[in-house]
């Protein structure tokens, strides 16, 4: 197994029970202690982790992967949302994109649907999206599309997500008005909406969310019956979710009761 790999099953199991031993991981990913030690370290190195005699634990309650270790995690799923809620945005829209991996492969679908491409784009006509975001890492990948107008907020770059939090990104905001906002979230309470594991983060997704005619959640099934730290906004607020079809019944069936419109890919 090589390392990424490793280091990302690792951080999975550590988020998943809040702590890691040495041994069993050993064996469950089938390699060396001392492999898993080393690995152990160097991550603890980088801050996303706490080494402890015997493994490691997580840093708190709301323990967080950084992003560049979520991307392979459920990477079918999310690939597929992506192209399904890209759809759902029309040429000529103003599109809020928040942070995160299955938001990212909705900018990336957007980015190469033909009618958002266009032979014209890039001649000096108007724009054929607008999108506002503050993640750095979907401004990156859309900047270089000549038919997409990219509006970037301003605000404090977190390491875990990439994205901008704070009193600048607010103040972008409260200025602009969405046709549609896309969120990311980290978990969806059945009784209480959608959260994320960052404070700054939900305030910046709830104004999104309510800068914006229509909302729609992108997340893929894993994200449905947990909860995180805070919330970005309850169920009236959501207009459709967009999931994989591993959806539990009785989730789908609560969230269609909260006038949620749930669409599977």
């Amino acid at each position: 197994m090589a390392r990424d790999a490793r280091w990302d099953a690792l951080l999975e199991l550590v988020g998943r029970h809040g702590r890691v031993e040495v041994e069993e991981a050993a064996a469950a990913l089938a390699v060396s202690a001392a492999t898993i030690r080393r690995d152990l370290d160097q991550l603890a190195e980088q801050h996303l982790l706490t080494r402890t005699r015997g493994g490691a634990v997580a840093h708190g309650v709301s323990y967080e992967l950084a992003l560049r270790y979520k991307t392979g995690r459920h990477a079918p799923e999310k690939q597929a949302i992506g192209r399904a809620v890209s759809e759902l945005v029309a040429v000529g829209e103003v599109v809020g994109l928040t942070g995160g991996t299955t938001v990212t492969e909705v900018a990336r679908a957007l980015a190469v649907r033909p009618d958002v491409v266009g032979e014209t784009a890039g001649t000096g006509g108007p724009p054929t999206l607008t999108v506002v975001t503050n993640a750095l890492n979907i401004a990156s990948e859309l900047a270089i599309r000549p038919q997409i107008k990219m509006v970037v907020t301003g605000g404090v770059a977190r390491p875990q997500s990439y994205e901008l939090t704070g009193p600048l990104a607010v103040g972008v905001m409260n200025e602009i008005t969405l046709d549609i906002a896309v969120l990311g979230v980290n978990a969806i309470d059945l009784e209480r909406g959608a959260y994320v594991h960052h404070e700054g983060e939900a305030s910046v997704n709830r104004l999104l969310a309510e800068r914006a005619q229509r909302v729609v959640v992108a997340a893929d099934s894993s994200k449905i019956g947990r909860r995180a730290f805070a919330r970005v906004c309850d169920f009236g607020r959501i207009d459709v979710l967009v999931t994989d079809s591993r959806v539990p019944a009785a989730a789908k069936e609560r969230l269609g009761e909260a006038g949620v419109q749930v669409v599977t890919v």
